[in-house]
């Protein structure tokens, strides 16, 4: 399988199939998050074994996901291809099976993010008010072209721009600041039956 394809658009349904594993999601969260990582210290972050770590770190690799860093010693750590960068699978009517594909990973990435908010809000009695008041939950409708839909995906997409490097250099950090998370979906509600 050649890696040469853009890792950030995806349509191949063997590469998007690669991600839609939830360890192998997991994996590329403490990539993302610490910036490269061994087996070992994957494992004892995602909770899985060592070797189920490096068999799901090897599969990453092959479809082109992560690469090798540099040694450091006799450890052989791993990191994100394209570190900060939002990886983006979407269907191509011309390949087949990639609608299917993007489908199966978007509702695993959905059911993750949604377990993550609700861990979260179990918790949130344990948390500082500070902290309670600079989240949102929030959804809203709106009549949109597909065109300003399409717009509007590209702007959420790069809304995490200005903190770009802080997870590989931690001097970019400022005092105070905590780990969060965006999760957001942009897509038009379902056609009636009747209109399919």
């Amino acid at each position: 399988m050649s890696t040469s394809v853009d890792p950030l658009r995806i349509s191949d349904p063997e590469r998007i199939r690669a991600l839609a594993h939830p360890v192998r999601l997991a994996l590329l969260d403490v990539l993302r998050d610490v910036g490269e990582a061994t087996a070992t210290e994957c494992a004892e972050r995602v909770g899985e074994s060592v070797a189920s770590c490096s068999f799901h770190l090897r599969m990453l690799e092959k479809y082109g996901y992560i690469e090798r860093a540099e040694q450091r010693g006799r450890e052989k750590p791993w990191r994100v291809r394209h570190a900060g960068a939002a990886m983006d699978a979407r269907p191509d009517p011309e390949v087949p099976g990639s609608l299917h594909a993007v489908q199966e990973l978007a509702a695993l990435t959905v059911a993750r993010e949604a377990e993550r908010v609700t861990r979260f809000l179990s918790a949130a009695d344990t948390e500082p008010e500070e902290w309670l008041q600079a989240i949102t939950i929030s959804t809203g409708g709106f009549w949109a072209t597909a065109e300003e839909l399409r717009s509007l995906s590209e702007q959420v997409q790069h809304l995490l721009d200005r903190f770009a490097g802080r997870s590989d250099d931690p001097s970019k950090r400022p005092e105070g600041a905590r780990h969060a998370r965006l999760f957001a979906a942009v897509n038009p509600d379902p056609l009636p039956s009747e209109e399919r």
